[in-house]
């Protein structure tokens, strides 16, 4: 049953925590999904978090630590004495989940932590992983995999694969490696149950596997995953050897934080930041963009100020302006959120740029045609003035293919340029397309002024 977290049920748990008492504590969460612990945390101050978590057996303490978002989770570990930690994560927890959660500290702590693991091979592998970009597959990876060597027959494969897997919580893939541990290809877990005891691996398994260097770029790996629909893919180093493997829940929460990311930026947000981030940190992200927004208001009313005789002459065009820019902000947005979107998930293909280009001029041909009839039709009834009428379609038309070429055009170079295409949304869109909207509406009534005034 799915649990739903309430105001009393909190109240309840909080009176609990007051009084100290842990049986009632545990039977308020003894049962609930470490997920659902997790977002109680949220909930509650650091100090009661942390008497529920030491009230918690150790592996579901450790599962509630992966769950908990990452800047709850480096608030409540700064509480937890290094042993404790360490008596967390030595207990089977995988390495790179022990990675994300050491990786949060200062380095004194994390060899505190580290120096209070037993496992020296565990302790290795965290210190390895600690080594790698966390935006790479090497920082996503962990180390904890069922690997078999092509020269064995399916009887030591099968012995071998009992003492390995008692330290992976879920075989996906069996690997099979040289006697340099170098990746040959994979092994089903039926081709392993069907084949005779005596067959050498070398005759069995699959020879064509898709994997990535430690080096690529988490977003690649999350395209591939996807592309492939992939619940596991193994790391490799420079001469190919295996080091590790990502899972398909490790490549989630990527695609969660790049989208995240992208949808920050998208609305003018220039760094990432979390809801729980000081006033300050937030105004600084904020402000950037905001003053660039500023100045293309005041960019806007000098645009308007050059057309006061015009707008004199006829003041009801001033009524459209709204209209015009805010049509132009729009149709912009759309076109470049549909190329950032196809360039993060790889489905623009090879189309080359200039056929992209068109495909969208022919879009903005389409939608400034309907549009600007019907605004068109729209002022032939309620306005008795003719070159308004004429001027305000015109404008709308011209504004649309603008923002929608600008819009697809923009994405496109920065991509070119290896920036990240997101820039091209938000208030840099709309800032750009409110000034040149301006223009191109005022310049057509005063051009029209002149020949049918």
């Amino acid at each position: 049953m799915r649990f739903e977290l309430t105001k009393e049920f909190i109240d309840s748990l909080r009176e609990a925590i007051e009084l100290k008492d842990g049986k009632t504590t545990l039977n308020l969460i003894g049962n609930l999904h470490a997920a659902d612990i997790a977002e109680i945390y949220d909930e509650l101050d650091i100090e009661e978090a942390k008497f529920i978590h030491l009230l918690l057996d150790v592996d579901k303490s450790a599962d509630v630590l992966v769950a908990l978002e990452d800047d709850v989770r480096e608030r409540f570990l700064k509480t937890l004495p290094s042993h404790i930690i360490a008596k967390i994560i030595k207990n089977k927890m995988d390495s790179d989940d022990a990675a994300d959660i050491i990786g949060t500290l200062p380095n004194k702590i994390q060899q505190e932590i580290l120096t209070h693991i037993d496992d020296i091979e565990q302790a290795s592998d965290i210190v390895d992983l600690l080594n790698y970009d966390e935006d790479t597959a090497g920082g996503l990876m962990a180390k904890e995999l069922v690997a078999v060597n092509e020269n064995w027959n399916i009887t030591k494969c099968l012995r071998e694969m009992r003492k390995q897997a008692e330290e992976v919580e879920q075989v996906f893939f069996v690997y099979v490696v040289d006697d340099d541990n170098v990746l040959k290809g994979t092994l089903s877990l039926k081709k392993l149950l069907l084949i005779a005891e005596t067959t050498n691996i070398k005759t069995a398994y699959n020879k064509e596997v898709i994997s990535v260097n430690v080096d690529s770029p988490s977003e690649e790996v999350a395209n591939i995953m996807d592309k492939y629909d992939l619940v596991a893919l193994p790391v490799i180093d420079s001469i190919g050897r295996l080091v590790g493997r990502i899972t398909i829940d490790d490549v989630v929460d990527v695609i969660r934080e790049e989208a995240g990311k992208d949808y920050q930026m998208m609305s003018g947000i220039s760094e990432d930041i979390e809801s729980s981030d000081s006033v300050l940190v937030q105004t600084r992200a904020r402000m950037p963009w905001l003053i660039i927004a500023m100045f293309g208001g005041i960019l806007s009313s000098r645009v308007i100020y050059q057309f006061t005789g015009e707008l004199s002459f006829l003041p009801q065009m001033a009524m459209f302006i709204p209209m015009i820019t805010g049509m132009g902000g729009n149709v912009g947005i759309q076109s470049s959120a549909i190329i950032i979107q196809g360039l993060a998930n790889n489905s623009l293909g090879i189309e080359s740029p200039f056929k992209k280009l068109s495909k969208e001029f022919l879009i903005a041909l389409l939608n400034g045609s309907i549009l600007s009839t019907i605004i068109l039709v729209f002022n032939f009834f309620t306005s008795d003035s003719y070159v308004l009428t004429i001027s305000v379609s015109i404008a709308l038309f011209s504004v649309i293919l603008f923002a929608t070429l600008f819009g697809t055009f923009i994405p496109l170079i920065l991509n070119k340029f290896k920036i990240d295409p997101a820039l091209a949304t938000g208030p840099f869109i709309t800032t750009v397309d409110d000034i040149s909207g301006v223009f191109i509406y005022l310049a057509i009534c005063k051009l029209l002024l002149g020949v049918l005034g």
